[in-house]
């Protein structure tokens, strides 16, 4: 609690943290954390809903999409659906542990990149949704976000590191590859 890695921080405008945050009247830097318990966040995205997502890195699997709730601890180091680094033993999350588990996880990874909550209307079946730029992966996901559940929806391979996705004004979405390539990506006419 005496650093911010691993944390997700509320601050004001001015850099401060927020009025409300779950740990004020713990003092010093934990005044700004908002949830704590992350490995590798990469991405955060509001809902339209309000709602707050974030795709997070994990070790050797265990990549995961986390709905990011107020005073929330989500595990790292402790719990994974990964393992770590030459194969040793992570405990998964359990019902019951005592740490916020995620609503989507990858094993083996997919190595996210970033996470875009879709608002445009050029694909009307994924206003809503979230898609997750895959590295490792090779993919681009789009991951359905109802309320405050997640389900894996759909997966397409990109043959290439997918770094960053992200939403045109006209709706189109774009994809960032690791080598500099950019891609627009337009839907099937019929």
């Amino acid at each position: 609690m005496s650093g911010n890695l691993g944390k997700v921080l509320r601050l004001t405008d001015e850099g401060g943290a927020a009025p409300g945050n779950p740990w004020a009247a713990t003092g010093g830097i934990a005044t700004s954390f908002w949830s704590i318990g992350h490995r590798n966040v990469l991405g955060l995205a509001f809902a339209p809903d309000g709602r707050l997502w974030a795709s997070e890195m994990g070790p050797e699997g265990g990549d995961e999409i986390n709905l990011i709730q107020p005073g929330r601890n989500y595990g790292w180091p402790r719990v994974s659906n990964g393992s770590n680094y030459g194969a040793g033993d992570i405990p998964d999350h359990k019902r019951g542990d005592g740490f916020e588990p995620p609503k989507v996880y990858w094993t083996p990874s997919i190595s996210p990149g970033g996470l875009l909550v879709y608002a445009g209307k050029r694909f009307p079946g994924w206003t809503g949704d979230a898609l997750v730029p895959a590295l490792s992966g090779e993919a681009l996901i789009r991951v359905d976000l109802e309320g405050d559940a997640a389900v894996k929806a759909e997966q397409w391979g990109m043959d290439a590191r997918i770094r960053a996705v992200d939403e045109g004004p006209d709706g189109s979405v774009y994809l960032i590859e690791d080598g500099g390539r950019l891609v627009r990506l337009d839907p099937v006419k019929s």
